[in-house]
């Protein structure tokens, strides 16, 4: 049984199996729904779209509002609200693969631990890497035309989601040179406006609701998305981007790039760690069942919406949205990697970047 087909039997049984919901009422409430990232980036536009939808579903159709807490690639927030306890269930967390990826791979500034927190949905994301207009001429599918030419990126972090794009484009024999302390993918893509870095890359939110514009008006060519996962984990073309190539195809077309070994295998690690599962909103601890239920029957009215898939693949993608036990067996596929893709991450880090974990 594949990944996806265990999320969502679980799921089934779940719902089959679930309890009436108590009388739970959010009446005349607000929602705080606490996103550790700045506004202008994708994690904003992923809650940002759930949250009115959200508002709608909920017992007492209570106002839900986004806020935001960036700092430290969203450890900041992370720990903030590790140390956060149920009061009145006015309060969800989200969070993405940049904070998951700090968890992953030890990184000392982490004081939160995943297992302690209630998911009540989870959903994947995709990424596009796009690159400025001289470079785009030279890009022909590989990145053999690429490999003399200097790229400055806008970086939360190389510990956070960062790495994937990072470590893809060393893969590709790349000069990428990342400028770290960004507070959001949406400052790398203004950076990227400006003309400060050269190459970027975004979430699909990020890029639905920012990038593509700039695609639209000439001035970014996509160069590749990370790609999506089958039934079987093998990655094919992300289902929101089926004309652009994935991460995969233009390494094989790139001289020196493997799609087999070490660091292949680490890269996909990351990736699955980061993407099929990318965002999830959280409950604090101590949250009692009825207020979980409330929340996974809302989250789950939402994905049956009639309208979601359109509404949806228009600002966050098409992609799978999990809820109930599915969202938690989601949590766990997205912050586990092998211990093999950990050192070998690890150890680039430190010859790459000079970051040590230790």
């Amino acid at each position: 049984m594949t990944i996806k087909q265990f999320i969502y039997s679980a799921a089934a049984l779940a719902f089959m199996s679930a309890p009436a919901l108590a009388d739970v009422d959010f009446s005349g409430k607000t929602i705080e729904w606490v996103i550790p990232f700045s506004e202008t980036g994708g994690s904003a536009k992923w809650a940002n779209f759930f949250a009115p939808l959200l508002a709608q579903e909920l017992p007492g159709k209570p106002t839900v509002i986004v806020k935001f807490m960036p700092g430290a690639g969203s450890t900041k927030g992370a720990n903030w609200f590790q140390e956060q306890r149920y009061e009145d269930g006015t309060l969800l967390f989200g969070t993405s693969g940049s904070t998951q990826f700090p968890y992953l791979l030890g990184d000392p500034r982490v004081r939160y631990e995943y297992s302690d927190w209630i998911p009540v949905m989870a959903s994947g994301t995709g990424g596009v890497a796009y690159l400025n207009p001289e470079a785009g001429k030279k890009f022909d599918g590989s990145a053999n035309n690429l490999k003399d030419l200097n790229f400055i990126y806008g970086s939360q972090g190389a510990t956070r989601l960062d790495l994937v794009p990072l470590l893809a484009w060393r893969m590709l024999g790349m000069n990428v040179e990342p400028v770290f302390g960004i507070k959001g993918r949406g400052d790398g893509r203004l950076m990227f406006e400006r003309g400060e870095a050269t190459i970027d890359y975004q979430t699909t939110t990020g890029y639905l609701g920012g990038s593509l514009s700039m695609v639209e008006a000439g001035k970014a060519v996509p160069m590749m998305t990370w790609g999506a996962l089958d039934e079987n984990n093998n990655i094919v073309r992300d289902p929101t981007f089926p004309d652009l190539p994935t991460f995969k195809e233009v390494c094989e077309a790139t001289d020196g790039c493997e799609t087999s070994g070490e660091a292949w295998d680490s890269w996909k690690a990351f990736f699955i760690a980061g993407f099929p599962v990318q965002k999830i909103a959280f409950l604090p601890q101590g949250t009692p069942d009825d207020v979980v239920e409330a929340f996974t029957e809302a989250f789950d009215a939402v994905r049956n919406r009639p309208d979601f898939k359109k509404i949806a693949a228009q600002q966050v993608g098409k992609y799978d949205v999990f809820v109930g036990k599915g969202a938690e067996q989601a949590t766990k596929e997205g912050t586990t990697v092998s211990p093999e893709a950990k050192a070998y991450v690890t150890d680039w880090l430190q010859e790459a970047y000079g970051v040590s974990l230790n």
